[in-house]
């Protein structure tokens, strides 16, 4: 087997917006693995100042676990625990390698006879801007919507959320809020007080990871459910996953493979949340089609039926061609489709 890695650079449509600053560039590096004549693509895509895997060193780690999987043919998945976007690369690069036009997973939705239902994401920026994507999304089809907040003036996101309800009954339209630590302990049960006026059905980590005993007591106390996304980051063996729940009891987890344990890593926080009555829904972390592919069709694996966060695949200007597209409010896969990995594999 040969194993290389390849870096890209993803390109936004328009700057994307979160509490933490504006991306307007995606680093990725694709493990390409080749086997004869089977190629099997991987996606390794740290966050920056985010991913626990966010190192200097980063593609020389790839590297050293390409020369790994060469020689062994395999490579362990507890040493690869530390490094959840790396894991993720190379679960799905072998996936892949064994796997007809990419198709990992054999379901309804691989099979293009079913969508994943999924949220429209609306980034952060002026209050216009917010108002203008909130309109397209829902002229679309949409009826869940994914709020970035905690960024702009408060007030100014209050009075979004208040338009959004005068025109949208609850019934109609869920609204999902991600603050992305964007409050303080200090303010963050009035603003989800304030919030919870206009019928939320969650917020993402409200105030910053690593406050374990403020978020525990804010879970307690919040009138609007809340969801641990980058809390869940670095926290990479079981048992400090259970303790992390079990310590504060969030109402969701949000899971993103590439950050929070490859799939592997995933799927143990899906077991321990369910053991726990704690829900759960699946987020993609600003991959490329091929990342999102593996994403969205694991995900169909795991019969999932409320909203998910798959649909951040169409943000970029210089993506890959792929069988995905969105219909609606659904992540589709047109069976049978083209893939273009131009720029990663030679041929394909």
């Amino acid at each position: 087997m040969n194993a290389t890695v390849v870096p890209y650079t993803l390109q936004f449509a328009r700057p994307a917006g979160t509490s933490r600053g504006v991306y307007n560039i995606r680093k990725s590096w694709f493990i390409v693995l080749r086997d004869g004549s089977r190629v099997g693509v991987g996606e390794c895509a740290p966050l920056p100042n985010l991913s626990c895997d966010d190192l200097p060193n980063y593609e020389e780690r790839i590297d050293h676990f390409c020369r790994i999987i060469e020689r062994d043919g395999g490579f362990d998945l507890e040493e690869l625990r530390q490094y959840p976007s790396i894991l993720f690369g190379f679960e799905t690069a072998l996936r892949d390698l064994h796997s007809t036009n990419h198709i990992l997973w054999d379901t309804p939705f691989s099979r293009g006879e079913q969508g994943l239902t999924i949220n429209g994401l609306i980034w952060m920026g002026t209050h216009e801007y917010m108002l203008q994507q909130i309109g397209e999304k829902v002229e679309k089809g949409f009826r869940c919507l994914k709020l970035k907040v905690g960024a702009i003036d408060f007030d100014e996101e209050l009075d979004l959320i208040k338009r959004i309800r005068q025109r949208f009954a609850p019934d109609d339209l869920e609204i999902r809020l991600d603050a992305n630590g964007g409050f303080t302990p200090a303010n963050a049960l009035t603003r989800l007080s304030d919030f919870a006026k206009y019928t939320i059905h969650s917020i993402e980590q409200p105030i910053r990871a690593g406050q374990i005993a403020e978020m525990a007591c804010l879970v307690r106390k919040t009138p609007i459910p809340i969801a641990l996304d980058e809390e869940l980051i670095g926290v990479n063996t079981p048992s400090q996953k259970r303790l992390l729940l079990d310590e504060i009891n969030p109402h969701y987890t949000i899971l993103k493979p590439s950050l929070h344990g490859g799939l592997m890593g995933s799927q143990e926080w899906i077991d321990l949340a369910s053991e726990r009555n704690i829900g759960w829904w699946i987020t993609s972390a600003l991959e490329s089609n091929v990342g999102l592919n593996a994403i969205a069709q694991w995900c169909a694996s795991l019969g999932v039926t409320m909203p998910q966060g798959l649909g951040t695949g169409m943000l970029f200007t210089n993506n890959f061609v792929s069988p995905l597209y969105i219909d609606g409010q659904e992540l589709m896969y047109r069976n049978g489709g083209v893939w273009n990995l131009n720029g990663i594999v030679s041929s394909e």
